[in-house]
């Protein structure tokens, strides 16, 4: 081996301890934050930790400038974190570190819209990524390091052993030993030590290894046959195709007319049918339906397909596309209604999200016919639209929006609709609690309703400063939260004491 080889190795060895210098700093970092903790700003704390960790770790110093850029890059997709710990700003905070992590290795790719493609590889081979990197490791070294190991392990057992007896007998000789002794918390280490923890040790390491040494998966490409080729081609032939269309466009005409009629027009419905049910059983399955209607446009139109071949096709698939826009739009609206009717909740509320996102999808197909862009684009598009409604979503307090809106419309302030479902409210968590206080001082003083809600309220305000004390739970929103809390102290007090004696108020 030469000295340049020499050094080359030299260097490799301490850049890969390095890496594990920065991952047992991370692990022992997760560790304080998280294990047996609430999560809170624990999680953008954590995330910036990786981020430094990720930029440390590059195979060679980066410039300032490349630094900053890919922190701030961090920093922006962490930031829903800070606002409220949540699964839409755990997976930007994620992808944030995985952009750092792959620019700083310089795997990022020329074109963005080949970044779907990109993350998808390395989303693939990161769950194995840390045993594959030990194991080859360690391969060629475990053989020879047993040999040199293996006999310090015997020469320290006996001096081991009689260091134990030893030390048991001069702790009963000499009572300052023994109170030395009895003053470890041996229960605490061995507790320190348990196996749920270790687990979670090695959750850690194998979900920020692949941050520190990244790698995209190798692409695989299957070759077609031609039995395959000539089935395919006759399923989704010129004239199959054809044929589908002309029966989906008539059979979607049917759907749309009668939404027309009773959703947008209004008008009276079969007896035993009320616009609410008309409006609920056609929500999510008119979804789906757009959503197949979608994949089956993609393979109409892809490359070299009957739809690039026939303008009739394209036409057909033009007015398809528009016909479902407006099966999304009328889902919507029908959402709406129900909503109406039978108040707001969390699943509504991302039923409705994930209908605008089906209607943005396939007006988004309809762009790529019209611009005659790739499939890789469109992914990249719809990628960008999901992402950024997630962003908006991260940071929007939802339990809060669904609570306010349930009271507005509720019986006792609108006058009309359903009345407040208490259990639901106290479900959604103390974001509820101003809501809930909107309610209350809106309800007459003998309501039967009142102490059902102030005993609501109580339970929320409880739960709301149970896990103030602990640092790790601090967010924007549960510190707003906590200061309207200090400055409505004594609402509910009021309230009761109005409704026991009203003549002291």
């Amino acid at each position: 081996m030469t000295m340049t080889d020499s050094a080359a190795v030299q260097q490799q060895a301490g850049r890969r301890n390095g890496n594990m210098l920065v991952l047992l700093t991370l692990v022992a970092s997760a560790d304080t934050l998280f294990f047996q903790q609430p999560l809170g700003i624990n999680m953008f704390l954590f995330a910036i930790a990786v981020t430094a960790g990720v930029l440390l770790s590059a195979p060679k110093p980066l410039a300032l400038r490349p630094a900053v850029t890919l922190a701030a890059v961090a920093f922006v997709a962490s930031a829903p974190l800070l606002e409220s710990p949540s699964i839409p700003g755990g997976f930007f905070a994620a992808f944030g570190l995985a952009l750092a992590a792959l620019a700083r290795s310089r795997l990022m790719p020329q074109r963005l819209t080949a970044l779907p493609s990109v993350l998808l590889r390395f989303a693939l081979a990161a769950p194995m990524r840390l045993a594959r990197d030990w194991s080859k490791s360690r391969a060629d070294r475990v053989s020879r390091q047993a040999a040199k190991v293996l006999p310090k392990l015997v020469a320290w057992l006996i001096p081991g052993l009689f260091t134990l007896v030893f030390l048991t007998l001069l702790s009963f000789a000499n009572p300052l030993i023994e109170q030395v002794l009895s003053n470890i918390d041996f229960a605490a280490i061995l507790h320190f030590l348990n196996p749920l923890r270790l687990a979670f040790w090695l959750a850690t390491a194998a979900a920020v290894w692949p941050l520190l040494r990244p790698r995209l998966k190798r692409r695989r490409r299957m070759a077609q046959s031609e039995t395959g080729e000539a089935f395919g081609g006759n399923l989704f032939g010129q004239a199959a195709v054809f044929r589908s269309l002309l029966i989906f466009n008539a059979l979607f005409a049917v759907q749309t007319s009668l939404d027309l009629v009773y959703l947008w027009g209004g008008a009276e419905l079969p007896d035993g049918m009320t616009h609410a049910e008309y409006a609920h059983r056609g929500a999510y399955p008119l979804v789906l339906t757009a959503l197949l209607a979608g994949a089956f446009v993609l393979v109409v139109m892809r490359s070299k397909g009957p739809g690039e071949k026939s303008p009739v096709i394209r036409g057909l698939v033009h007015a398809w596309i528009g016909q479902n826009i407006l099966l999304c739009v009328s889902s919507i609206l029908r959402l709406d209604r129900y909503v109406e009717a039978y108040s707001l909740t969390e699943l509504r509320v991302a039923a409705g999200i994930w209908m605008g996102l089906v209607a943005v999808g396939l007006a988004l197909i309809l762009l790529r016919i019209l611009l005659r862009r790739s499939n890789e684009w469109l992914i990249a598009m719809n990628l960008t639209a999901l992402a950024a409604t997630l962003y908006v979503c991260a940071f929007t307090d939802f339990p809060a929006l669904i609570a306010r809106f349930n009271v507005e419309y509720s019986r006792a302030l609108a006058g009309e609709g359903m009345p407040l479902d208490l259990d639901y409210v106290y479900s959604l968590g103390p974001a509820a609690v101003p809501a809930l206080d909107t309610y209350i001082a809106a309800l007459p003083q003998a309501a039967d309703e009142k102490t059902g809600a102030l005993s609501v309220r109580t339970r929320l305000e409880a739960d709301a400063l149970a896990s103030a004390n602990n640092w790790r739970s601090w967010s924007f929103r549960a510190h707003r939260l906590r200061r309207y809390l200090s400055g409505h102290k004594n609402i509910a007090w009021a309230a009761q004491r109005a409704k026991n004696d009203p003549q002291d108020f």
